[in-house]
């Protein structure tokens, strides 16, 4: 490796980074990750820091699991490549495909269409909704509903029902035929609505508003996240999904549920959907799937979609969708060690109790710190910070102030992650009491030093 002279001097000169201006990267260099181990991770300059963030959502299970590694190597000296399309396969795949139809049972999910990574996955679920109804006789749905503040990936027809303007203003116009109605965001929503009920049954009806507007027999799906992530963290009241899934049913829509965060025990329960009680007629996933070590993911397709398309006879359910890595050996024999580890270290209850204690322990910093507006969580470990400049008028905190905490915290020994005025936690799911207690201690730290 470069020494770490180097390392720094070329970063920005050679690389764009996702979500960051070019100009900002070099003013402000990155963080060079050089090493990990457990839920710690290690800077060039040997800076050792809990990982607050999990890689990005997706390193559930630390930088340790062997199972995975060992997978993947043995996976490489096997077989490093063959395609899946038409005409071939290979054994990693359908035993992962075995696999993921026995955990998704209760979710009512039983094939699986493998993908590269998030926003694939995303894309070919909105996809196969088109496709569908038009193998179905319908084929004026076309149309998708989405939430404000969602967020389903970078490509185009993802970022086309993404519910955040950073995601999509400078990238119009993106496709026509996708429209927006409010999330279940308590702490700001066009009702002045607080009580989470309330504001439940409030967008439930806008979300029925919107489907007499727009015509039910245009609209393919509705997408969304069972608890918002990248937006902010926004869980919805438990009532929300379940509305949702009856309003769909009601009018026909396919209900996509984006769960390439929340899949994989994040909430506290193996999927966002079970969390919330319902089966969704497809779902994304992907991050925690290989554990953040290989890029894959899959959509899940429920059986009432699958039949549909196994028993079409007129070559419309034939799929024109896949990618070149689409049930690669090496992602499909580490996601089977992923999987295999991740129900047997039973991840989900760790999350549901480290993720208590860390809700409660941002609570408590709120009671210290005026800069916290808002502290949203509960539901596994998946926590968010609102910052704001005055607790009264919600103004936001300027984005100086919010790097200040950042690098404050880091310093101090936890690395978290800044999202415009949030701070979002979403750490592997196998931390201990004392990562929570690093954490909450660097937060401290972070808002003590940004007065």
């Amino acid at each position: 490796m470069k020494d770490a002279n180097f390392l720094k001097e070329n970063n920005a000169r050679q690389v764009w980074h996702p979500m960051a201006h070019p100009a900002d990267s070099l003013a402000n260099p990155p963080d060079i990750i050089v090493g990990g181990e457990g839920v710690e991770i290690t800077d060039v300059d040997g800076h050792r820091t809990v990982d607050g963030v999990g890689g990005l959502w997706n390193v559930n299970l630390g930088y340790s699991c062997a199972p995975v590694k060992e997978a993947i190597a043995a996976q490489l000296d096997r077989l490093p490549y063959y395609s899946i399309f038409r005409g071939t396969s290979n054994d990693a795949v359908i035993e992962l495909g075995y696999m993921l139809a026995e955990f998704f049972a209760a979710d009512g999910l039983s094939r699986a269409f493998f993908t590269s990574g998030g926003s694939d996955s995303v894309e070919i679920a909105l996809r196969l909704a088109r496709q569908y109804h038009k193998v179905r006789g319908e084929a004026g749905r076309v149309k998708y509903l989405s939430l404000k503040k969602g967020y389903h990936g970078t490509h185009t027809l993802g970022a086309s029902v993404n519910g955040n303007a950073n995601f999509r203003t400078m990238y119009e116009p993106l496709m026509a035929g996708c429209h927006h109605i409010p999330a279940p965001y308590t702490y700001r929503n066009p009702f002045d609505e607080t009580d989470p009920a309330r504001l439940a049954q409030l967008c439930l009806a806008a979300l029925e508003d919107e489907i007499a507007f727009q015509g039910a027999g245009t609209i393919a799906a509705f997408i969304m996240e069972p608890v918002l992530g990248a937006g902010g963290v926004i869980p919805p009241h438990e009532s929300f999904m379940p509305g949702v899934r009856e309003i769909c049913d009601r009018h026909g829509i396919l209900l996509i549920a984006d769960e390439v965060i929340t899949a994989f025990g994040r909430t506290g329960d193996w999927t966002g959907s079970r969390h919330w009680g319902v089966q969704p007629d497809l779902m994304c996933t992907a991050k925690a799937i290989t554990n953040g070590y290989f890029p894959f993911g899959a959509v899940m397709v429920s059986d009432k979609v699958a039949e549909v398309f196994e028993g079409d006879t007129s070559g419309k359910g034939a799929i024109g969708s896949g990618y070149t890595y689409s049930g690669h050996p090496v992602g499909a024999a580490a996601a089977i060690a992923c999987l295999k580890e991740t129900e047997r270290l039973a991840v989900k209850d760790n999350a549901a109790a480290r993720g208590a204690q860390l809700h409660a322990g941002l609570l408590a910093l709120k009671d210290r710190h005026d800069l916290i507006g808002d502290v949203r969580g509960g539901h596994g470990l998946m926590c968010a910070l609102e910052l704001v400049a005055d607790r009264a008028t919600k103004a936001p905190v300027d984005k100086a102030v919010a790097a200040k905490v950042h690098r404050a915290t880091y310093e101090a020994g936890a690395m978290v992650r800044i999202s415009g005025p949030n701070i979002i936690l979403s750490p592997p799911l196998i931390l201990t009491e004392a990562h929570v207690d690093t954490i909450l201690t660097g937060l401290d730290a972070g808002f003590r030093a940004a007065g």
